[in-house]
């Protein structure tokens, strides 16, 4: 298989990119633009003669900030999954078609500050490995997602790309035995795997698959149980989100479509239908101009209140979609932005037709924007009482909006992730969050990492910013880019006070924060 992350949907990337004058955001009217600086080159020297010096001295002195690692993997880790209840606890899965759930506590003893690989010229110790607690058996390919169901761990479950998706009983740490509880393979190859977080519908998961399918499954001690399928996407569904009630699920495909499925018929219940008759209570299309994303769409999020869905794909773009309201359930303020968007995006044409009680943003087109220059991969909002909306993108860039103020761009982030030859494309951002309803004292902290193999911690508040541009820090251990590393995932569960990565380099980092 090709490196599973490097190439970065290349294909789409590379489109003309489309434009809407009307209701893109220019990025001059950031409030702040970071100039982050870069790492100072290495001499290379005059001389061809010296590359192989110069090679060998940067090895030597790889920065290791981490303070335990995993490297039972024998090629790139692909995915990985935190325990709900038990952060320390994590699942990888990776190109040698194998998963693991290991412990990822720091051995004790001294922190060793040199490389977790054997170096010339370095002291003759070695940090040892933290050990896997279970092997999960069994996979027959390149293990490309992987989750715990939720609300508590009960299971974890794998997704091949022969399209093989496997659930197994967590172990625990006191018995060390994996169990089986079922497999299905009903597609080619399994992108992404999300656990429902609806209370009434426990160990519950969706899937989407590379010919476009969406699949939602009950996981139980029976095994695998199919609770719905939906066929719309026309290309490979490349993202999904639930809403956090866990009633409907967002997806979007390279086909540049998003759908919002009803997986359980809470919105038929309410009387939310489409116009259409079919499952989607939301659907738009590139059918839509105002809509369109040449070159698909890669991402998605969703807000902490349910209102409000984002998605991000080829280009820089990224839309911003209204949901239904269903039951009782109330917006957070991140919800409240949008509003006055709506006027100047205007309405979907395809999008569903809600109840009376529900009318409103629903299905609306709220904002279009587009702040950066290549494809947007990675999207997260903020926790209340921030109001934000964070951008990953392939060009190195990271992108602030408010959603209290329209979308405007409250920061840019140039090169936020870059080598010493090129920006580097960010993998994931992600928000330091907590339960709903606890205090976060971290809400305003960004974790971002990227095809540098780099960690980095942004505070987004815009009082801080003055001193020191909103960087707090970086932390590296992981191989860049250029030399077949990179971070394609982390985990950052239990207040952000520990931050694990899955490495392209075939090694997890374990950093203390």
């Amino acid at each position: 298989m090709a490196d599973h992350n490097m190439d970065l949907h290349d294909q789409v990337h590379d489109e003309e990119q489309h434009e809407d004058d009307n209701a893109m955001l220019d990025p001059d009217e950031a409030d702040e633009t970071i100039e982050q600086d870069d790492d100072a080159a290495m001499d290379s020297g005059e001389d061809d003669d010296n590359d192989d010096e110069d090679m060998m001295q940067h090895e030597i002195q790889l920065q290791n900030d981490s303070q335990a690692h995993f490297d039972l993997h024998s090629d790139s880790l692909f995915c990985i999954a935190q325990h709900p209840t038990n952060p320390a606890i994590v699942a990888t899965g990776g190109g040698d078609d194998r998963a693991f759930i290991w412990d990822s506590t720091p051995l004790p003893g001294p922190v060793l500050p040199r490389s977790y690989e054997t170096e010339p010229a370095a002291a003759p110790v070695e940090r040892e490995s933290l050990q896997a607690l279970a092997v999960l058996d069994g996979q027959d390919e390149s293990v490309n997602a992987i989750a715990f169901t939720l609300p508590g761990g009960e299971y974890v479950v794998t997704g091949t790309l022969a399209g093989t998706l496997s659930a197994y009983k967590t172990p625990t740490s006191q018995t060390n035995k994996v169990v089986s509880v079922g497999t299905a393979k009903e597609v080619e190859e399994i992108n992404w795997i999300q656990p429902c977080p609806s209370a009434a519908h426990p160990n519950t998961i969706a899937l989407g698959a590379s010919d476009g399918s969406v699949w939602v499954y009950e996981v139980g001690s029976a095994g695998l149980t199919i609770i719905q399928t939906f066929f719309l996407h026309q290309a490979p569904c490349t993202a999904g989100a639930w809403t956090p009630d866990g009633k409907l699920l967002a997806t979007v495909s390279e086909d540049s479509s998003f759908y919002v499925w009803d997986a359980f018929g809470d919105a038929a219940a309410a009387g939310i239908k489409d116009a259409s008759g079919g499952q989607a209570v939301v659907g738009l299309t590139g059918v839509d101009e105002r809509f369109r994303v040449d070159g698909g769409l890669y991402s998605v999020a969703i807000s902490p209140g349910g209102g409000i869905a984002a998605v991000g794909g080829a280009g820089g773009h990224i839309r911003i979609i209204g949901l239904p309201r269903l039951g009782a359930a109330s917006a957070a303020s991140t919800d409240k932005g949008g509003q006055g968007a709506r006027a100047k995006a205007g309405g979907a044409k395809q999008a569903a037709q809600p109840s009376a009680a529900n009318v409103g943003q629903a299905g609306q087109i709220l904002a279009a924007l587009q702040a950066q220059s290549d494809g947007v991969e990675t999207l997260d909002f903020s926790q209340p009482p921030l109001t934000l909306l964070a951008a990953g993108s392939v060009d190195g860039s990271i992108a602030l909006f408010d959603a209290a103020h329209n979308f405007a761009i409250r920061r840019s982030i140039p090169e936020a992730h870059a080598d010493e030859d090129a920006a580097q494309a960010v993998i994931q951002v992600q928000f330091v969050k907590t339960p709903l309803g606890t205090a976060n004292p971290n809400g305003h902290v960004l974790t971002s990492a990227g095809n540098d193999g780099v960690v980095r911690r942004w505070d987004v508040r815009g009082g801080t910013a003055a001193t020191n541009k909103g960087f707090m820090g970086e932390w590296k251990g992981h191989r860049g880019g250029g030399e077949g590393g990179g971070i394609l995932g982390f985990a950052q569960g239990g207040g952000g006070k520990r931050i694990v990565t899955a490495g392209d380099d075939g090694v997890a980092l374990v950093f203390d924060m």
